[in-house]
């Protein structure tokens, strides 16, 4: 057994009270006691004796489930005592133990891992969703719309027509217009997909809309929006924890950000989709010039592409119009009167209340 002290450079609190004790401190391969006049404290197992560091040349040590328990060095331990010692915790002990630059590279590894995660997982859980939750959400999102559907028999004749041409059948279960004034389409949960009245009104020919419904289909194929709202909104809104607020839902639906090789393989279903019904890339390629602003907006939109999902709109109307055939005839998705009854669907069809303002 090792001793040293009483001395004033060592001395202790026993967490009992504010008195400072002056004790000899011994030791051996097992553990630590100290003697003072008047009491003692231990013996203590080097296991239980906590490094806390000191100011002032100081070495400080604490003990295990004894807050107030102190025993200080006015410098340092003697070396055959301070070998049984645990080091300061300069970071954390487990920090200290592997090394700092180990512990960041862990870290780093780690952050990968969680954001491979949150980007793959959506992926993998998304085709195990039952069908039937999945057409339970859409039908509940879709019905919030509160008979905003447009339909008359020339515009439901005209957008069926346009759906079987773009490979609209199964797992497509419904495509409609909508009284919305918005410029967008979107895919929901359970194989529907919404046109709204507002992009209707922008665009310039039904090639123009063949293209951007195909890209919609191509999405409801590869059950894409399911793993869009696993990853932004959640599996609780996708098990059935909407709590009333459908419309809520619907506008993180038109907020989604979809993964760019989603938004990709959708463009890619699309330039097939209108190559096998015969139809023009020349007019989505059109709309996404217009939507990117042309080339004055081309600049602006590169720049901010590390933060987008979809392609650049430039990138996205050069690969439809690389799939356009020189020479080729096309014919146009829909005849004159077809596209004249969709654009005034909403106009035409009585029933249909008026337009709703839905916010982002």
């Amino acid at each position: 057994m090792s001793s040293i002290g009483p001395a004033a450079n060592i001395w202790h609190y026993d967490g009992q009270s504010a008195t400072r004790h002056f004790p000899s401190v011994l030791w051996d391969g097992q553990g630590v006691s100290l003697r003072w006049d008047g009491g003692e404290s231990g013996p203590h197992r080097w296991s239980s004796i906590l490094a806390l560091g000191g100011t002032g040349g100081q070495s400080a040590y604490g003990l295990k489930g004894e807050a107030g328990w102190r025993l200080v060095f006015a410098g340092s331990p003697p070396a055959d005592f301070a070998i049984h010692l645990p080091l300061p915790a300069r970071y954390g002990r487990w920090i200290d133990r592997i090394g700092l630059t180990r512990a960041i590279a862990l870290f780093a590894v780690i952050a990968a891992l969680v954001v491979f995660l949150v980007l793959r997982a959506p992926g993998w859980i998304a085709p195990y969703i039952p069908q039937s939750w999945e057409n339970r959400l859409g039908d509940a999102i879709a019905g919030d719309l509160g008979g905003r559907v447009c339909s008359t028999p020339a515009s439901r004749a005209a957008l069926d027509r346009l759906a079987t041409q773009l490979g609209g059948g199964p797992p497509v279960r419904v495509i409609e217009i909508v009284n919305v004034p918005m410029v967008n389409a979107v895919a929901l949960p359970g194989g529907r997909i919404l046109i709204f009245d507002g992009l209707l009104a922008q665009a310039k020919s039904p090639d123009e809309l063949a293209g951007i419904l195909a890209h919609e289909i191509g999405h409801v194929r590869n059950r894409d929006t399911m793993a869009a709202l696993v990853r932004q909104l959640g599996l609780s809104v996708v098990l059935g924890g909407l709590n009333g607020q459908v419309g809520g839902v619907l506008n993180g639906l038109l907020s989604l950000s979809y993964s760019r090789d989603a938004e990709r393989n959708a463009d890619g279903y699309s330039i097939a989709a209108l190559k096998r019904a015969n139809i023009s890339p020349e007019g989505v390629a059109g709309f996404f010039d217009r939507m990117g602003g042309g080339k004055k907006g081309e600049p602006a939109e590169r720049a901010m592409s590390w933060m987008a999902s979809h392609p650049v709109s430039a990138e996205r109307k050069s690969a439809f119009l690389k799939s356009k055939v020189p020479g080729h005839s096309y014919e146009h998705a829909l005849t004159p009167a077809q596209w004249h009854a969709m654009l005034r669907a909403c106009r035409d069809d009585k029933t249909v209340k008026p337009p709703v303002q839905l916010s982002l």
